[in-house]
């Protein structure tokens, strides 16, 4: 069923009307007003919490919000989904990826077939190889066992178990070293074999298809590799397949029975919680990789079940809409102050930017509205002295997302106290600012002169007012990783409902991958670069020439 415009709704036009009236709000007066604000407006869930006290709304712009979500259908959409309905309309697809993490048991049938049984058939596999491999047990072709386990994946199939491995660091196996590839530049695989042993390493390759370009191309170049030092009979060893296409795996030579399959409702934003985190669970065990599943599980029964005023994935897609649509902000920041969550970022920019950088309905039509905002971000501290000033004193507003867990997983003294006051200090620093008249006090203070004064109070005041969340756990754990995730996730999905797009499909990806193709055939054979624009047409016989010197 088509949806009317957003902007036509009654909810958006209540809330334009708010807006209108919110626009001038400063936070510091917000904070003044109401010594109940903070726990007015902060939420737990699957053990996170969530403070969104510092953004530019009451608790009307959030029961006008709520109204918006219940009108667009965010409860029935959910709903929906949740129960194995084909939403993802332009490919006639489920959207499962919450089926991979429910427990043992719990029943789900599409199209006739209980994909419960199957999820965890699969998962029992992974147990069996996982256990395998980091007891020593799989040797090598040399009789070794694994000290080197390389990825070879592109999209969902590097950013999620890469991400994933990088932020459990502390949970990993101490003989395995995880190795991810997924640059079609052949200096990221060259890297990555320059550190490890063919009788000792394995390598995973993670394609549905087993024709994914970038991944096969890599594949096949690890596999040249290996057979320098080994035999063909000794691949079935060293690689295993995550994929569905058996024929293209078993002419791999790769052995079918170390094939990890998943499905064509998994997207690949969505997979880490399928076979396509395989990497994950040799790191850091099974039983972890568990806790990881059960986490994000605990995060999709609190966005099933909560009512929409206590629902910490619809409050931040709900503040993340306002921001973008009443703000004109054009960009989040994420800003994980731990360093294990260093990938965190670049995790996000594919599942927001991929799912929702869409500019049609879902009916078709052009959206009345911006979209996805840019997300970006690094790890504080080093984000605080790399982009924060234009955060603090530049000409857009941009909202930070500040990540940070309660207790460290190490035990360094002095660190985790001073890694705290700086995320704390800076969201508070973005809210309130610094005025005209405390930096005159603060210079007076210091014995300037008045022209002093007047010279450099303008490049020492801060506007403030500038929107943050500050999401908390009490330690980065497999569980709390796998709530986070999921928040987003469902974060995500919300706000593709808002908009009325299709967050699952990427048709925007296909472009440019249709194009190599041609442009591919023309560096490496005869045919002379004439079809395109003239760049591209100067660009490619550039390439040529380069190639023969």
């Amino acid at each position: 069923m088509r949806q009317p415009a957003l902007t036509s709704t009654s909810s958006f036009l209540a809330l334009e009307s708010h807006a209108a009236d919110a626009k001038d709000w400063q936070l510091r007066q917000l904070f003044a007003a109401d010594a109940q604000r903070f726990p007015k407006l902060t939420v737990d869930a699957a053990g996170l919490f969530l403070d969104y006290s510092k953004n530019r709304l009451d608790a009307n712009t959030i029961g006008l919000l709520l109204d918006l979500a219940r009108e667009r259908g965010v409860e029935r959409q959910r709903d929906a989904m949740l129960a194995g309905e084909k939403i993802n309309l332009t490919e006639h697809r489920a959207v499962l990826h919450t089926a991979l993490r429910m427990p043992r048991g719990k029943a789900l049938t599409v199209d006739g077939q209980d994909i419960g049984r199957d999820v965890h058939a699969v998962l029992d596999h992974i147990k069996d190889f996982t256990d395998r491999v980091r007891s020593g047990a799989w040797l090598g072709y040399t009789g070794k066992p694994i000290t080197d386990v390389v990825n070879i994946g592109i999209g969902g199939s590097d950013l999620g178990p890469k991400m994933a491995v990088l932020a459990l660091r502390s949970y990993a196996h101490p003989r395995l070293k995880m190795h991810f590839v997924s640059n079609v530049d052949g200096h990221d695989m060259d890297a990555a074999l320059a550190q490890v042993n063919p009788e000792t390493t394995l390598f995973i390759v993670a394609s549905k298809t087993f024709v994914t370009a970038e991944t096969m191309l890599n594949a096949g170049t690890a596999r040249s590799w290996f057979l320098q030092t080994a035999k063909e009979e000794d691949l079935a060893r060293h690689f295993v397949a995550v994929s569905t296409n058996t024929a293209a795996v078993q002419a791999f030579g790769i052995d079918p029975a170390n094939m990890f399959p998943f499905w064509d409702w998994v997207g690949g934003r969505y997979s880490v919680w399928s076979a396509i985190g395989l990497a994950v669970a040799l790191a850091v065990g099974f039983g972890y990789f568990s806790d990881f599943l059960a986490g994000a599980h605990a995060m999709d029964e609190h966005f099933r079940t909560a009512p929409l005023e206590q629902n910490m994935p619809v409050l931040l897609a709900m503040i993340g809409f306002w921001n973008r649509q009443f703000l004109n902000a054009g960009s989040l920041s994420i800003a994980p102050y731990h360093q294990d969550l260093s990938r965190f970022p670049a995790y996000l920019q594919q599942l927001d930017m991929e799912s929702n950088g869409k500019r049609v309905t879902r009916g078709g039509a052009e959206v009345d509205t911006p979209t996805c905002p840019v997300v970006w971000g690094e790890c504080g501290t080093n984000a605080q002295h790399a982009y924060f000033q234009l955060l603090h004193q530049g000409t857009d507003v941009t909202p930070i997302d500040f990540i940070a867990a309660l207790r460290a997983t190490h035990d360094l003294a002095g660190h985790h106290d001073s890694l705290l006051a700086n995320c704390f200090a800076q969201s508070e620093a973005f809210m309130t600012g610094k005025t005209a008249a405390e930096v005159r006090a603060d210079l007076t203070a210091q014995k300037l002169s008045e022209a002093e004064i007047d010279e450099l109070a303008p490049h020492k005041t801060f506007p403030g007012n500038r929107p943050s969340n500050t999401i908390l756990m009490d330690q980065l754990t497999p569980s709390t990783l796998g709530a986070l995730i999921a928040l987003y996730e469902h974060k995500t999905f919300v706000q593709g409902v808002i908009w009325d797009v299709n967050s699952f499909d990427q048709w925007g990806v296909e472009l440019g991958k249709v194009l190599a193709k041609n442009i591919h055939a023309e560096l490496t054979g005869d045919i002379k670069p004439e079809r395109h624009d003239s760049s591209t047409n100067g660009l490619i016989i550039m390439a040529k020439a380069a190639q023969h010197i």
